[in-house]
């Protein structure tokens, strides 16, 4: 075993995570053997963090976009003194452990965000810059220097492959994001063959073109040179790629090929441990030195320096009292879930009998909401002067950190994983905007999102085939139930002023799921009965049927389906048929009412029609099998909008006269 102790200490990581794939008998042992020099190189040197609080606000963020490799990062993890045991170690990859397969977000553990899908977690980490950048140009003084850490990146070939990771590093160079750093497991091979097989990129003139500082580490395992190349990316005024060039599988039998990638090593442990010169005959065993000279410091180290921290923040608050009394909302969490801020607002003041496109109320809304949320940041994806979805009439940028309106350009995937990392760094409310049809290309950093059950918002304008003669390119039909049938994520339609300004105020008091709202071009009228608390329940009755006698029908429609619904509504009573409109901006939100609640507002046994311009299949589930459901199961097309609206339906006239054959199973007269 060798004498010196960074020596052992790597070793000790490797070991420790090939014997977790073993016990598993799954797991990528490639990534382990090949990556822990520059891990253990930025845990040791460079990361500022305290295992024992990893909460601390001021801590440096460390990304494993990787996330094939968790098998590394929680013997890493387990090294720095985290709230792991060895026994987590040995459940590696079994149910309800702290070890799953790929890391899920979990700051108990020090895990940072959910990694696993490719390119995500560098792209993530470009929000968390952006937030380190944003919040410490805004409030940091002299000599109080309240937000200042780095954000860290380890990524491999596939990372960079990723389409997202090309928006991302195209971003990051752009705004000069100096504080984040990205360590790249450069070994030429990937799962199904080396990297030659499928690229050939010289990746340090695409990263200089990108406005990248690049530098290389030529021998992956020589963790000083690793070391001194971290302390220069922290000096410059560019973002940084470290490219370190590593044998994938170190010391396997099958070192520096596909076959060490994704499966155990099995018997071949015992060839790693003698080509490591690791002699302990018990398995899942740390050296005792490795506890006193590296768990043992990097837990005294970061005590010190959070405590040091403490005192810096109690000072700021004496002198800067002002200041620290907004950056304390968000130091402490309490941005969300705080409806004394939203309701301070003076929302009447942008409610009136006018028709408006509910785009134009949300870009209103946030006008408002920006000088109440002081970190409320965001912006689109080069479509801000459609969406409206701006808070600041100040840029962000490289020269202006404290700007809060991001220009993500046409980068949707990006934006929406920037936005998580912004959400993810804490202290912040940030939101992207696009059109609904783009959701498209935003859908896995969204999923993402949901299984985090971060509270991320995402803006989407231009809702329906009501954008007309954009044509079907534009008109999203499919987008709304592909939004809904992802777990844990909120979708909002919203009908009018109220109902937008309800959706905005559930978005901004969530705090265990992201929020999407969907908004139209076309001008709505408002409703007499909409209400802004009302949408926070899903569903409600925003126009009820007359009380005096029994109900027929209920109507269920959302956005700028709920007027035409009341319309209809009056046109049935001289058929005598007595209807109530149900307006449901958000079915995730309805689903989770107690079922007395959805009784009420959509009793069992009356007939209902659900009204949306988007594909039919999810309303069954609130109409049943025998209800109607009047929506489009093809693609729109290019007209003037009134023109497209009639041809597929959706004038009160034409919903009538479906209504009243559904009813009557004859032709309106």
């Amino acid at each position: 075993m060798p004498n010196n102790i960074d020596q052992l200490t790597i070793n000790s990581i490797r070991v420790l995570g090939i014997e977790a794939v073993n016990n598993a008998k799954s797991g990528h042992p490639g990534i382990v053997l090949g990556a822990a020099p520059m891990v253990y190189a930025l845990f040791k040197d460079h990361l500022k963090f305290n295992p024992k609080n990893p909460y601390w606000f001021n801590r440096d963020r460390f990304i494993l976009s990787a996330g094939h490799g968790s098998a590394l990062l929680y013997s890493m993890l387990y090294h720095a003194g985290y709230n792991y045991k060895i026994d987590d170690l040995k459940n590696f990859r079994k149910l309800d452990s702290k070890t799953p397969g790929h890391p899920e977000y979990d700051l108990d553990l020090g895990i940072e965000m959910a990694t696993g899908p490719l390119g995500q977690g560098l792209a993530t980490a470009v929000g968390m810059a952006i937030a380190e950048s944003f919040l410490g140009a805004k409030y940091n003084q002299d000599n109080h220097k309240l937000i200042d850490h780095y954000t860290y990146v380890l990524c491999g070939d596939g990372d960079l492959q990723e389409g997202i990771t090309q928006e991302a590093l195209s971003f990051a160079g752009h705004f000069k994001l100096h504080k984040l750093i990205v360590l790249y497991d450069s070994n030429d091979v990937q799962l199904d063959s080396a990297t030659d097989a499928v690229i050939s990129e010289n990746t340090e003139k695409r990263m200089k073109a990108l406005n990248w500082n690049y530098l290389k580490v030529t021998e992956g395992n020589d963790y000083q040179a690793i070391s001194k190349a971290i302390a220069s990316a922290k000096a410059s005024e560019l973002p940084t790629l470290i490219e370190v060039k590593t044998v994938i599988g170190f010391g396997a039998t099958k070192q520096g090929t596909p076959a060490v990638h994704g499966a155990p090593l099995m018997d071949d442990i015992a060839t790693v441990k003698k080509n490591l010169q690791w002699n302990t005959k018990e398995t899942f065993s740390v050296p005792q030195e490795v506890i006193n000279n590296f768990q043992k410091a990097k837990i005294n180290q970061g005590q010190d320096a959070e405590r040091k921290w403490n005192k810096l923040l109690n000072d700021y608050q004496k002198n800067y009292s002002d200041l620290y009394q907004e950056i304390s909302f968000a130091i402490k969490g309490q941005l969300f879930n705080n409806p004394f801020l939203f309701n301070k607002i003076d929302w009447q003041s942008i409610i009136n009998n006018e028709s408006v496109a509910t785009r134009v109320v949300s870009g209103k809304i946030l006008k408002l909401l920006s000088q109440h949320y002081p970190t409320l940041i965001g912006g689109s994806a080069d479509l801000s002067s459609s969406t409206k979805a701006m808070v600041s009439d100040q840029d962000y940028d490289s020269k202006n950190y404290r700007g809060r309106h991001l220009h993500f350009g046409v980068r949707e995937f990006a934006m929406s994983a920037i936005v998580n990392g912004l959400t993810l760094h804490q202290g912040l409310i940030a939101f992207g905007s696009t059109f609904l049809v783009f959701s498209d290309y935003q859908k896995a950093a969204l999923r993402l999102a949901a299984l985090m059950k971060i509270p991320s918002l995402f803006i989407f304008t231009h809702d329906s085939i009501a954008v007309g003669e954009d044509g079907p390119t534009h008109q999203p039909v499919e987008q709304l139930l592909m939004l809904r049938t992802i777990p844990n994520f909120n979708v909002m339609r919203p009908a009018d002023v109220k109902e937008t300004i309800g959706a905005y105020k559930v978005a901004l008091m969530a705090k265990t799921f992201p929020s999407a709202i969907a908004l139209t071009r076309q001008d709505l009228p408002q409703m007499t009965n909409s209400n802004i608390d009302a949408v926070a329940k899903g569903a409600y009755i925003i126009s009820d049927e007359d009380k005096t006698k029994a109900l027929d029908l209920v109507f269920i429609a959302t956005g700028s389906e709920v007027h035409l619904a009341v319309e209809v509504q009056k046109m049935l009573v001289k058929n005598k048929i007595n209807a109530r409109v149900v307006s449901m901006p958000s079915t995730y939100l309805f689903d989770r009412q107690e079922q007395e609640y959805k009784n009420k507002i959509l009793p069992i046994t009356i007939k209902k029609v659900a009204i949306e311009m988007g594909v039919n299949d999810s309303w069954y589930k609130y109409v049943g099998l025998a209800g109607l459901v009047i929506g489009i199961n093809q693609f729109g097309t290019s007209g003037e909008i009134s023109a497209v609206l009639d041809k597929y339906g959706f004038t009160s006239n034409k919903i009538y006269q479906k209504v009243i054959k559904y009813l009557t199973n004859k032709e309106a007269k």
